[in-house]
């Protein structure tokens, strides 16, 4: 009886964890390429706030799938591209992810992101639809925060 005991608590530790820590995800686009392919196998933590630079799962407006993308404006910035180049606050952003190779000649905005929302911008600016396409994302449908990656 008392090796039952502990594997049920073992067994409810692990699912607490997974509901209210981690959680894994597969990436089914590849939007966000190169950083994390297609197929990859991520896990989500819940943190207490989202910052920017952070990867995030969240619900998509667009179509209500957990989408992947990084989070490039939090709430109060002011966002924008100009030739490919990100733009938070009018200061250059350095992103070593991104392959520039990928990228033409891309403008973007500039647009504020509202209070309790993100911006998000998949890697592969080519192909990613995201927040240029549906808009700012609220807090509300971020999952939460990519831990780890493995291809």
């Amino acid at each position: 009886m008392h090796w039952a005991g502990l594997a049920l608590v073992a067994a409810l530790a692990l699912l607490s964890v997974r509901a209210w820590l981690l959680e894994p995800a597969i990436v089914s686009s590849d939007s966000m390429e190169p950083a994390i392919g297609d197929g990859s196998v991520v896990l989500v933590y819940k943190p207490a706030g989202v910052v920017r630079g952070a990867v995030v799962a969240f619900t998509s407006p667009e179509d209500g799938h957990t989408a992947i993308k990084r989070v490039v404006a939090v709430e109060g910035q002011i966002v924008a591209i100009r030739d490919s180049e990100l733009y938070v606050d009018g200061q250059h952003v350095a992103e070593p992810f991104i392959d520039h190779s990928r990228i033409d000649a891309t403008y973007f905005g500039p647009v504020a992101v509202p209070e309790g929302n993100v911006f998000v911008l998949g890697d592969n600016r080519g192909v990613s639809i995201d927040s240029r396409d549906y808009g700012p994302v609220p807090l509300t449908a971020v999952q939460g925060v990519l831990l780890v990656e493995h291809k």
